[in-house]
This record gives structure tokens, C-alpha cells and sequence, in this order.
């Protein structure tokens, strides 16, 4: 975007003391007046970018350096994107290989076919992994996922896909025992190609664009498929207007899993309190942020809930209900700075009132999955962000 006036202002911005904000301020006042007055270079249109064909050491070994030189690896090892391993990820659809799939922020790069498959190919994908990938980069491009944010913000989030339907068993993305661990092909390598094209074409390089304090190792890869077979309710993407037969992948802007370990509880109501206490913190963007916070049931408390008779709706309206937090765990600070971003929940209330974890049991999304154990999950989400899905086109 060469016609973009940019002026740099240092780190920290929030959370300063007013005379150090003033001094930010006053240090660049007259370069943003000027940026604001200066007439501009016109917009150049985007357009999708031809693929260069790069010199690369043919030693597997030598080219990881070349790879992490050029920007385009992760840490990990990656494959070479040879011009034939990226015609053999597209198949029939080479003749489609410039077709625009996304742009990506922040740098609003163009994804192409072609370039999703090169980062297919880095990430050691199979073909058959392309549509899901496909779809989830247009799902992360949605408006109302805010990819900008999730991209650069410092806040520990990157995109979760959550695949259903009958492409998650026919590839092989793991839905059970250890879902989110290592040890499946499918769920590895599909999350670290929508990675490795959000970092090479979005342009969130870490370190840089990419501002994580810390992140998590769902920056590498984070995928998993619902365990349909054995939840008690309908899937996530039945629950969101598709039908069972389709297939679809649901992208969000997700931290890391926090395990809710409950193995006495033989009821709903009891299994409720494990599951609401650790869900209500005071340092979740959600509660502040209007997110939608994630619930990760496995098989056997899901069927704790649906054999005390309830149901997903009832799931969500009670966690809702239970998982708040006082008012005055949270500092003074904060609770200025929330009652200015959302004063409905937090100006002018007692100290001994709550807010919930979100702002509405509909904004809990409550997936199953996992394997055998008495294990659950609750994953936050940025919050200023909004899942999405999409069906999977093949």
C-alpha cells in the first residue's frame, strides 16, 4: 500500500501514565499532521502476483536455513514447494491456479490458489487437505473473524479449525484421543498450512507484523475434528444451519486450552461448578470484549450432561450463569478501562456484583472431543473477534 501514511509511535501505548502518553503524543504530532496534509500517491490495485520460480539448495538440510533466510518456515522443518509438488496439491485445479481466494491481512496479501498450495507443500499437506485449507482461509478472511487483530495483536491467539462432517473421518483429522496433540497427519499438517499462508501471504511474520508477548504452540498447528460419533447433541456446524452431510471447518481466534480435570462428579449440576470455575478469570479477554469462548466437552462429561437430561442450550445457559467474577477482583485500573470499552457491565456497579465470562450464554460455543478420561477444556478467545464457518467445497 504505497499511498498509506504511516507514523510509527514506540511501545507501550496502554497502561501508562498519563505524563508518558503526553510525551508519546508530542513526539509526533507534527509527522502525523503532516501525513494527514500531504497528498497522497494514488491507490495501486491489488492484483494477484505471479508466481517466481527461486533458486533453493538442493540439500534438504541446507535448504531449512534457506527457508527460515527467506521468511517462509515456521522453525519446523518444511518440503521444498517444487513446481511439481505444488501442480500435484492443486490436481485438476491447476488450470485455476491464479484464481483469488482471500486477501489477508495485514499486508493484504493475495491468496491465490497457487499460493495456498505452495504453503501446502511447505507444510508436507496432501492434496486432499487443499479444500479444507481453502475454506478456512476464506473463513479467516470474513469480515467478522477481524484477522487484522488476530494477526498482529500482542494477545496469545492464532486461528483453531474445527473441522465436521464426512471429510474429517475420510482424511483422517483426528476427533478423539489426544485431538490436539501430536500424531496425526491431517490435523498437523492442515493447521500449519493455514499458519505457514497466514505468515507468507497475510505477511504475519513473528517477531515483526506478528506482536504475540508470548504466544502458544498452537502457532505451529491447531486443528482437530468434533467427535460427532459420540456426542449426545448436534455438531457444531448442524447448530450453525448446515446440514449432517455437508462438510465444513469452523475457524477462531483462539489461546490455548486450559484442562478442566472432573472426575467425581457423576451429574450435571456437580460437573458444572469444574467447568465454570475455571472459565471465569479476570484476565480473559472475553469477559471485557464481547468474545465467544470456546468449551471443549470430552465424550464422557458430555454424556454426564446429556444423561442428567440436558441439553446444549442448557449446557450453555448454566455455565453462563455460574462462570462470573466479582467485580472487585479486578483492579481499579481495569475496571476503568472496561467500564469505557463495555459500561453496561461494568460502570457504576457494586464491587460485589459479577459479570459472566461473556456477554451472552449464546456466545459460548460447546464442542465434544477427545478420547476416554473424565477431561475437559475451556479455550478463550481473543474477543474482539467472531467464529466463523464455512462449508468445505471439494
Amino acid at each position: 500500500m504505497p499511498h498509506l501514511q504511516l507514523v510509527a509511535v514506540t511501545h507501550p501505548l496502554g497502561g501508562i501514565d498519563p505524563k508518558l502518553a503526553r510525551a508519546k503524543a508530542d513526539g509526533v504530532v507534527d509527522r502525523v499532521i503532516a501525513a494527514l496534509t500531504r497528498d497522497p500517491a494514488p491507490p495501486v490495485a491489488a492484483s494477484a502476483p505471479v508466481a517466481a520460480t527461486v533458486t533453493a539448495p538442493a540439500d534438504i538440510d541446507l535448504f531449512q536455513d534457506f527457508a527460515l533466510a527467506e521468511g517462509w518456515s515456521d522453525g519446523m522443518p518444511v518440503l521444498p514447494p517444487t513446481a511439481e509438488r505444488v501442480a500435484r496439491i492443486l490436481g485438476p485445479l491447476a488450470p485455476r491456479s491464479a484464481d483469488v481466494i482471500a486477501m489477508l491481512a495485514p499486508r493484504r496479501g493475495v491468496a491465490t490458489l497457487e499460493a495456498i498450495a505452495a504453503n501446502l507443500a511447505l507444510a508436507g499437506a496432501l492434496p486432499g487437505h487443499l479444500p479444507v485449507v481453502v475454506a478456512a482461509i476464506r473463513a479467516l478472511a470474513d469480515p467478522r473473524f477481524n484477522l487484522n487483530a488476530i494477526q498482529t495483536t500482542t494477545h496469545p491467539c492464532t486461528p483453531l479449525l474445527i473441522a465436521n462432517g464426512p471429510i474429517a473421518p475420510r482424511l483422517g483429522i483426528n476427533a478423539g484421543a489426544n485431538a490436539l496433540g501430536q500424531g496425526h497427519r491431517a490435523n498437523a499438517v492442515i493447521g500449519r498450512a493455514v499458519r505457514l499462508t497466514l505468515q507468507n501471504v497475510g505477511g504475519a511474520r513473528p517477531g515483526r507484523e506478528d506482536r504475540a508477548t508470548l504466544g502458544h504452540p498452537g502457532k505451529y498447528s491447531y486443528c482437530l475434528a468434533e467427535n460427532e460419533a459420540e456426542s449426545p447433541w448436534a455438531p457444531l456446524h448442524v447448530e450453525r444451519g448446515f446440514g449432517a452431510a455437508e462438510s465444513c471447518v469452523t475457524v477462531c481466534g483462539s489461546e490455548a486450552p486450559h484442562n478442566v480435570n472432573d472426575h467425581g462428579s457423576t451429574t450435571a449440576e456437580a460437573l458444572v461448578f469444574a467447568l465454570a470455575g475455571t472459565a471465569a478469570t479476570t484476565g480473559s479477554n472475553d469477559v471485557y470484549l464481547g468474545g465467544e469462548p470456546l468449551i471443549v466437552l470430552g465424550p464422557e462429561h458430555a454424556r454426564t450432561f446429556a444423561d442428567s437430561g440436558w441439553s446444549k442450550a442448557d449446557v450453555k445457559r448454566v455455565i453462563w450463569e455460574r462462570a462470573r467474577v466479582r467485580l472487585d477482583r479486578f483492579s481499579p485500573e481495569n475496571r476503568e478501562r472496561f467500564g469505557v470499552i463495555d459500561p453496561e457491565r461494568f460502570r457504576g456497579r457494586l464491587l460485589a456484583e459479577e459479570v459472566a465470562l461473556c456477554a451472552s450464554p449464546d456466545d459460548l460455543m460447546v464442542i465434544v472431543a477427545g478420547g476416554p478420561g473424565k477431561h475437559s477444556a475451556i479455550i478463550p478467545t481473543f474477543g474482539a473477534t467472531r467464529s466463523v464457518t464455512l462449508p468445505i467445497e471439494e
